[in-house]
């Protein structure tokens, strides 16, 4: 018997069905520093360019630079409550060092199921562990072309519900009047029924392109109603990976921070320092180099030029994510090294300056007491 705390009611939902539609279970990771893409499309057969389909919506300059690779492997069907995944997962690879897998879900059927669909995806251990199962076997396909190797435990996921036909057939305005409850409650995974200023919340992030299609971007989730969904779908899942790596870098940045402050507290009490190539400067110019290069690359893998529907999806998710203010905490955080370093390196200088002194002085008292050293000037 159903439990009647737990049942998937959603209020305020008409009988929606969905005739056709898919669910993508997407799970970002942090793999290296970079990957040669290149080198990978060499290695792994069956790889395509991910780009940004060219129709009705990206204007030729929305595009990735470099144009991520995108791979497809059979995978076991796994169970999610009532719903059960695709034999097949797609791992999409990023220059910057990011690697995004989704399973496919497909979903038709009552519109009233999405709720427990999203609620058995929230925090699924099983998926996570399968998906880190299949990041790890990449890695090792890819092998050198990885920069730095590595599995960050640091996982993003993300779910993004696609209804390709419904019935009965609304647009964009009918569908959002009649079933924003309903969206609100599959987006938070949430069975009991939401407030009015939870709803809002929840669904405030919304955009059409026509009268017939309708994407809602929340924080762990979208629902996009939309038979022609390819490129919204590539966008959100590369702005999952751009946030994972926000935050990534973020967790190396506070460590480095704490390392270079341990560092400069130790040279400021060394005063023996007769290498012109200081090892804890240079220690800390490392880290700094490492995390800009990084935060470039993140920052500057999508082109957006222009007021086109895609680049306004792509403002939303970030709105969503708060990417806006992650930049602002990592570039404050890259200044604060930046300033770390300078003061080393000032450090480092001056007690080269000092050191050179020091031995311009002997060298002029060696020549002024040489005459007067039997024995040492040569008669």
């Amino acid at each position: 018997m159903t439990d009647p705390q737990r049942s998937p009611v959603l209020a305020g939902a008409p009988r929606l069905t969905i005739k056709r539609g898919t669910c993508y279970a997407i799970y970002a990771y942090d793999v290296a520093n970079s990957i040669d893409l290149d080198a990978a499309e060499a290695r792994i057969q069956a790889t395509e360019r991910q780009t940004v389909q060219q129709k009705r919506r990206a204007p030729e300059y929305f595009e990735y630079r470099p144009a991520p690779l995108r791979v497809s492997w059979g995978a076991p069907a796994l169970t999610v409550g009532t719903f059960a995944t695709a034999p097949v997962v797609e791992l999409v690879m990023y220059d910057f060092g990011a690697i995004s897998l989704s399973f496919s879900i497909p979903i038709p059927g009552s519109f009233d199921g999405l709720v427990s669909l999203a609620e058995a995806l929230r925090g699924n251990a099983q998926l996570v562990a399968e998906s880190k199962r299949f990041v790890e076997q990449l890695m090792e396909t890819l092998g050198p072309v990885a920069e730095r190797p590595r599995v960050a435990s640091l996982v993003e996921d993300y779910e993004i519900f696609q209804l390709d036909e419904w019935d009965p057939p609304m647009d964009a305005a009918m569908l959002y009047a009649r079933v924003a409850p309903a969206v609100a409650q599959v987006l938070r995974a949430e069975t009991r029924t939401l407030s009015d200023q939870e709803v809002e919340q929840a669904t405030s992030l919304r955009a059409s392109f026509g009268p017939g299609d309708l994407t809602i971007i929340d924080t762990d989730a979208a629902l996009v109603f939309d038979p022609d969904a390819a490129d919204v779908r590539a966008v959100i899942e590369f702005a999952n990976a751009q946030i994972l790596e926000m935050r990534f870098l973020d967790q190396q940045l506070d460590a480095v921070l704490e390392r270079s402050y341990d560092l400069l507290s130790r040279h400021n009490r060394a005063r023996s320092v007769f290498g012109f190539r200081d090892p804890e400067t240079w220690t800390v110019a490392q880290y700094e180099l490492d995390a800009t290069i990084l935060f470039e690359r993140v920052t500057n893998a999508l082109k957006l030029i222009g007021e086109q529907y895609l680049t306004r999806i792509y403002g939303l998710v970030s709105r969503r994510f708060h990417l806006a203010e992650w930049d602002a905490n990592i570039s404050r955080k890259l200044q604060t090294l930046e300033g770390i370093y300078e003061k080393m390196a000032t450090q480092a200088s001056g007690r080269r300056m000092e050191i050179l002194e020091w031995i311009i002085i002997v060298l002029i008292a060696v020549s002024i007491l040489l005459p007067f050293m039997p024995g040492l000037d040569g008669k």
